[in-house]
C-alpha cells in the first residue's frame, strides 16, 4: 500500500518543487473547485504504466481526491507498474482536508448550484429507484423491473466510465 501524507507535508513538497499534485476526481468536480497546484487526471484515465504524463523520476507523485479514497485507488494502480520510478503518496483527507487547513483552492465563477454532474446523477437515479420500489410495493410490479434496469445502468456506468445521463446533464444550462 502506498504511503499517505498530510496536507502540510504535501504543500511543503509541492512548493519546494519535489512533488507533482494530481487531482483524480472527475473533470466537473475539478472545474468546480481544485487545489491551485493540481493537474486534473481522472482516476478512470490512470493506467498502470502512467507514462503519458512524463513526470521526471525525481518528483514524488501526490494523488488527491475529495476525501482520499480515489487517491488511494490511483496509488494502487500506479504502484503495481513495473516501469514506475517515482515515489507516490496519497494526500490524507483529499481536498476536504486541504480546505480544513485553510489552504488555497481555486473555485469556478458563480454557478447556479454546487452539485457536480456526478451528484446530480446520483440524486436523479436514487429518486427514480426509490419511487419505482414504492410503486412496486403498492401493486405496480413493472416498477420493480424499472428499478432493476436503473441498477443495471448504474453498474454499466461504473464499470465502463460512460453514463448517458451524465452526458445529458452536462449539456443542461445550469451546468454551463
Amino acid at each position: 500500500m502506498a504511503k499517505t501524507m498530510n496536507v502540510t507535508e504535501a504543500l511543503t513538497m509541492i512548493k519546494n518543487g519535489d512533488a507533482v499534485l494530481i487531482d483524480v476526481r472527475e473533470p466537473d468536480e475539478f472545474k468546480a473547485e481544485h487545489i491551485a497546484y493540481a493537474m486534473s487526471v481522472p482516476l478512470s484515465s490512470i493506467e498502470e504504466g502512467f507514462k503519458f504524463l512524463d513526470i521526471p523520476s525525481n518528483k514524488t507523485i501526490l494523488f488527491q481526491c475529495l476525501k482520499g479514497t480515489r487517491g488511494q485507488m490511483a496509488c494502487d494502480r500506479v504502484e503495481g507498474a513495473q516501469d514506475r520510478t517515482n515515489d507516490i503518496a496519497n494526500i490524507e483527507g483529499g481536498i476536504g482536508a486541504w480546505k480544513e487547513k485553510g489552504l488555497p483552492v481555486i473555485r469556478a465563477g458563480h454557478q447556479g448550484h454546487n452539485l457536480s454532474v456526478f451528484r446530480q446523477v446520483q440524486i436523479i437515479v436514487g429518486a427514480l429507484v426509490a419511487l419505482s420500489v414504492l410503486l412496486g410495493f403498492i401493486g405496480m410490479t413493472i416498477a420493480f423491473v424499472v428499478a432493476g434496469i436503473l441498477g443495471v445502468a448504474l453498474l454499466f456506468a461504473g464499470l465502463s466510465g460512460w453514463c448517458g445521463l451524465a452526458l445529458l446533464l452536462s449539456k443542461m444550462p445550469w451546468n454551463k
